[in-house]
């Protein structure tokens, strides 16, 4: 087929090559129904690359399941770059490609490698990757070249990807898009004129009707003009273009030879094109060469290497077109024509699909292949082999339970709907006891996924009921720490802790997972000074846990609710701190963001706001990455507490929006945010909703208790700040960490009405200054100082307000810090105004690469950090050289980051 028209298409292209050649890489998502050109066109593109490195994949409709197959096909012939990775990423890439054994790695690390990979080997020569038939490909493979398109920043790469249609590659949806239509009339005469010495003459009438008929489909006018005489005009009026072409290609098979059509059928299902296995298989059948070169003479399969059909319909003709007692044998002869030493799970496949009847033999190596996908991370391909596995079960009991496994790793790959699907199969047989509460949980966790609303909660909660004691106590874990934040109705939490209280027997010993449940429970259940120990127990069990090299880093971040619960700020940045290392170093990228922006809450409340500004920057990285949204609750009490109201108004919409309701976390950062700007009232009002949404079972951290007394007392109705001086009281009785105590004392000394208060104050001070918290010892200053104008004391007010307003500045904390140079006009003193700080020009991430760079960090650690190429971290240092008037990484390091 020559090529004509397309020259828009093919500048388009040219645009997006060229941009890459000069560093900004890029992607196109190329669409059209079959046969439209895309290939022809993509083809002529690459053609015109000059000293460029391209690698090619396509994707295959009977391959479809097999996990990163096409990526694996893409990437072989640059896999030699992968030493050059970082160690996480070299070992992802070889765990899904089967060149070694490794844990299965999270698919945004699979992605970062590919990332990683296409980079550096762009560092010798430009990289052009195509994955043709996209619709057919895997989708862990779509999902780690999507990754890699929307992060390709810096890099000499481009991304081609064609396709039938965006909705059979939900993947590249937010990829820019060349739509391929089909040619004008006067162009696909041009066409068959260009062709003419590879067609049969026709004359004019014949001529106008196969143009009619293709409707500006390529492929279609060289078939229809080609086969006009043998096999007459086609009608497309019942199946369209693409139902006619494989109508004609089917027609064109089944007047070959039965030996022909028997190798037509055999390469069809084989789906690698590998000429070596499909010659073992023809000996198996009885072919030999002589029939592979009669199918090759027809024009429909090339012999390659490897082999491969004129186009996807031919192949799809053929072995649609063979009956099953055929298929059967072709795949027969595939599977024992396959190593089952170096591809056991294709060979698994070919055994399952000669299969007529069930058959244990072939359901149990099916499981098996489902085990090394999971191990792979495959869990859609894990499904599709249990899937088979089940119709292959003799045992209805077993059978039951295969499908259940199936619907499990449905769920995992992000597909509830087919989960429940499966579910719903399982069902409708004989499943077992413990099948049956499986079933139960199944049911639950998916309305779970799919709604996460107040009634799947309690669903789930429900299934836990018949699970076996261990996994019952993590799934109300699940559920109970899932409502916790709920403020659905009152009482509804208090109900669940009492029911799961009375539902799980005690563990002996028991585990950290088991002592947080007990902590949540008895917080909800119990006054602070009887909840506090079982508290303690839960935090000191996580903090013991991780010192374990690898331990996992799933619930610290519960654990460390309750040690800032606790009022201890140690442990509060302890386990934040190890969550996100484990997380980054396991590759756990669902829980990744989770733990940073509790870092992040963590770094706020003990006053580092540029930290805790980095770890939200990075949370954001890893869900743009990862194309997920999270909550934000970290990102607006750090508005809050430095008093930027604009931020705090954009972040307040969003969670709106989400929502539809106030989250009651909101309501805490609307009172530090108040507080800080003077206005008392509005303080309060908010805080009294959190507490009262605290006391229906809600949660809010318990910070805000300190902040209710201090706007209660402001708005001069201290009597609505007893009730949480009383709290903080009880909790620094049995708890008397210096946190505690410190504002404990402080709320005393604001309720005090005389001269008494002037020794809490100190007290709070003191303790205050014993802790790590900044931001609340600048405050208690702020406030003594406050005190001490009110009562006359003016020159010792002056030296508290002082140094408040330097440690508040110095910190981030703006508003407060306002509110200490009103307090010192008010006695004459105005303190000077800042010059502008020049870490103001950078936008966010280069803020976080300046402080990734200056801590010493490599471009290759700060890429993986960001899910970037190391190109676009150098890109990004050279933008913060510009701006800030340096050089050099050394000089960086001389900037206060």
């Amino acid at each position: 087929m020559r090529f004509v028209a397309r020259q828009s298409e093919l500048r388009e292209l040219g645009a997006l090559s060229a941009a890459a050649a000069d560093g900004r890489g890029g992607a196109m998502l190329v669409l059209g129904e079959a046969g439209i050109g895309k290939s022809t066109l993509v083809e002529a593109a690459v053609e015109s690359l000059d000293g460029w490195r391209v690698l090619r994949a396509s994707g295959v409709e009977f391959e479809s399941e097999l996990p990163y197959a096409a990526l694996h096909h893409l990437c072989a012939p640059v896999l030699e770059y992968r030493r050059e990775l970082p160690a996480p990423q070299r070992l992802a890439l070889e765990t899904v490609f089967g060149l070694g054994a490794g844990a299965a790695p999270n698919p945004m690390l699979v992605g970062l490698a590919v990332l990683s990979l296409l980079g550096a080997a762009a560092q010798d020569l430009a990289v052009c990757c195509v994955l043709d038939d996209a619709q057919w490909s895997d989708k862990a493979s779509r999902q780690a070249l999507a990754f890699v398109a929307r992060r390709i920043g810096a890099d000499r790469v481009v991304l081609v990807f064609a396709a039938r249609g965006v909705a059979s590659v939900p993947e590249f949806d937010r990829l820019p898009q060349l739509v391929v239509a089909g040619l004008a009339a006067s162009e696909a005469l041009d066409l068959l004129r260009l062709s003419a010495s590879t067609l049969p003459s026709h004359d004019g009438p014949v001529l106008e009707r196969i143009v009619a008929e293709a409707d500006g489909n390529p492929l279609a006018l060289v078939e229809f003009a080609r086969n006009a005489d043998a096999l007459g005009l086609p009608n497309v009026a019942t199946g369209g273009v693409q139902g006619a072409l494989e109508a004609q290609f089917t027609r064109r098979i089944q007047r070959m030879p039965a030996r022909a059509r028997s190798v037509m059928v055999l390469a069809a299902a084989e789906p690698l094109g590998d000429l070596m296995l499909l010659r073992r298989a023809m000996t198996v059948l009885g072919l030999d060469a002589a029939d592979l070169t009669g199918a090759e003479e027809e024009g429909l399969v090339l012999a390659g290497p490897p082999l491969h059909f004129r186009h996807p319909l031919a192949r799809s003709a053929a072995y649609r077109s063979a009956d099953a007692r055929t298929r059967r044998q072709v795949h027969a002869a595939l599977a024992e024509a396959t190593s089952a030493d170096t591809d056991a799970d294709r060979r698994t496949w070919h055994r399952a699909s000669a299969a007529a009847v069930p058959d244990e033999s072939t359901a149990a190596e099916l499981a098996r292949s489902a085990v090394r996908a999971h191990e792979r991370g495959g869990f859609a391909a894990a499904a599709a082999f249990l899937e088979r596995s089940a119709q292959l079960t003799p045992d209805a009991s077993r059978r039951a339970g295969r499908l259940l496994s199936a619907a499990r790793a449905r769920l995992k790959s992000g597909s509830p709907e087919a989960a429940r699907e499966l579910v719903n199969q399982a069902r409708l047989g004989s499943p077992g006891t413990a099948d049956g509460a499986e079933l139960r949980l199944l049911d639950a966790m998916i309305d779970y996924h799919v709604a996460r609303s107040i009634p799947a909660t309690l669903a789930l909660a429900d299934a836990a009921e018949e699970l076996e004691p261990d996994q019952a106590r993590e799934t109300y874990l699940e559920a109970f720490a899932s409502l916790m934040f709920s403020i659905d109705e009152p009482g509804r939490l208090r109900r669940l802790a009492l029911r799961i209280q009375g539902r799980v027997p005690r563990r002996c010993p028991p585990r950290a997972v088991d002592l947080l449940l007990d902590a949540l429970l008895a917080q909800n259940l119990l006054p602070v000074d009887e909840a506090a120990p079982a508290m303690r127990r839960a935090v000191e069990a996580f903090q013991h846990q991780a010192r374990v090299p690898d331990a996992s880093p799933w619930w610290m971040e519960r654990a460390c609710v309750l040690s800032a619960d606790l009022c201890d700020e140690v442990a509060m940045e302890q386990l934040t701190d190890r969550q996100v290392e484990l997380a980054r170093a396991q590759g756990a990228y669902a829980i990744l963001p989770h733990a940073l922006r509790f870092q992040a809450a963590a770094r706020i409340m003990v006053g580092r706001f540029d930290d805790a500004a980095a770890s939200i920057i990075e949370a954001r990285a890893v869900d743009e990455a990862a194309g997920t949204t999270n909550l934000l609750g970290s990102d607006l009490t750090l508005a809050a507490w430095r008093g930027d109201t604009e931020r705090f108004r954009e972040v307040r919409e969003v969670l709106r929006h989400w929502a539809g309701v106030e989250y009651t976390a909101v309501f805490y950062a609307k009172g530090v945010l108040c507080n800080g700007l003077g206005g008392y009232q509005e303080a309060l009002d908010a805080l009294l909703v959190a507490r009262d949404r605290q006391q229906q079972g809600s949660y809010v951290v318990s910070a805000f208790h300190g902040e209710l007394v201090e706007a209660a007392v402001r708005a001069r109705r201290p009597e609505e700040g007893r009730l949480s001086a009383a709290w903080l009281e009880d909790l620094a009785r049995v708890n008397p960490t210096s946190w505690a105590v410190g504002a404990h004392l402080l709320a005393r000394a604001l309720l005090e009405p005389g001269l008494g208060a002037h020794e809490l104050y100190v007290g709070a001070i003191d303790r205050f200054a014993q802790t790590r918290l900044r931001g609340h010892y600048a405050r208690a200053r702020l406030l003594y100082g406050e005190w001490l104008r009110s009562v006359g004391r003016r020159a010792e007010a002056r030296v508290e307000l002082r140094a408040a307003h330097e440690l508040l500045k110095t910190v981030g904390a703006r508003a407060f810090a306002d509110r200490a140079v009103r307090e010192l006009a008010a006695i004459g003193e105005h303190p000077g105004v800042d010059e502008t700080d020049p870490l103001n020009a950078l936008t966010e991430r280069e803020l976080l690469v300046a402080r990734r760079v200056a801590s010493g960090a490599g471009t290759k650690e700060v890429a993986a950090l960001l899910f970037v190429s190391p190109r676009t971290v150098d890109a990004h240092l050279r933008s913060i050289y510009r701006k800030l008037g340096i050089s050099s990484r050394r000089q960086l390091r001389e900037f206060q980051l």
